[in-house]
């Protein structure tokens, strides 16, 4: 009898001691040059999994008052290569591809067919920087069911007119405060702030909201997840 307690109290006592000794161990793996990127890409990989399951469809990202504003002037131009990458606008129009009913090239005033929203939203940087701004535009949600997106497909997938690209996960993408934008106060979008049409996401960090669009695609498979994502940053990145 004594014998086999004495054996579960050694059990006992070797299981916390591995469990103390699992940190020392994790960054010990840390120290070997071979596993550290394995190691942050799969802790990254679990964080965005974990922020996804977290993620709340009819949750609203905070609106605030026209007294709040950061005036226009003010609100910073941040572009990942060039600030005006010379769209044509006359002649501009985004093509639709992948998972949806009515592909092809979409004009600027079929998303002005579609309801306008207008909200005074905080756009955060990754940079440490924010400002409250007010964008107008359509719903992404509502473009996609005017062109027939399948809706349980994973992803959208963009691409933009300075090479950047970008994606959105579904539910992201059909969250009532995630606009394809083509005003920023009551004006049209100019060139410098992603004219003629860009995202505006409240609930993600500002790398999400592309700029400048110029393909979008539906699918349940990204070729390329996003200019920064792919260079090891957050593919779900909520605010």
């Amino acid at each position: 009898m004594t014998s086999r307690l004495d054996a579960r109290k050694f059990k006992r006592v070797n299981r916390r001691e591995l469990l103390k000794l699992t940190p020392i161990v994790a960054l010990g793996a840390f120290a070997i040059p071979k596993l550290q990127a394995p190691l942050l890409k799969a802790g990254l990989g679990f964080s965005d999994w974990a922020s996804a399951k977290l993620f709340r469809h009819g949750h609203l990202a905070p609106t605030f008052s026209e007294s709040e504003l950061t005036p226009f002037a003010k609100f910073p131009i941040n572009g990942y290569d060039i600030d005006d990458p010379e769209v044509d606008l006359e002649n501009w129009n985004l093509a639709v591809s992948g998972d949806v009913q009515k592909p092809g090239a979409y004009a600027l005033s079929h998303f002005k067919q579609l309801p306008k929203v207008t909200q005074n939203t905080r756009h955060v940087c990754v940079e440490g920087w924010d400002v409250i701004g007010n964008f107008s535009g359509t719903r992404l949600s509502d473009f996609l069911k005017m062109i027939g997106a399948d809706l349980n497909a994973r992803f959208i997938a963009l691409q933009c007119a300075d090479d950047y690209y970008e994606s959105l996960d579904m539910a992201t993408a059909l969250h009532p405060q995630t606009l394809l934008c083509y005003e920023m106060y009551g004006q049209p979008l100019t060139r410098e702030h992603g004219a003629p049409l860009r995202l505006t996401i409240p609930t993600k960090v500002g790398y999400k909201q592309a700029k400048y669009l110029t393909e979008l695609k539906v699918t349940s498979v990204l070729q390329r997840v996003g200019y920064w994502e792919d260079q090891g940053y957050s593919s779900f990145y909520g605010l």
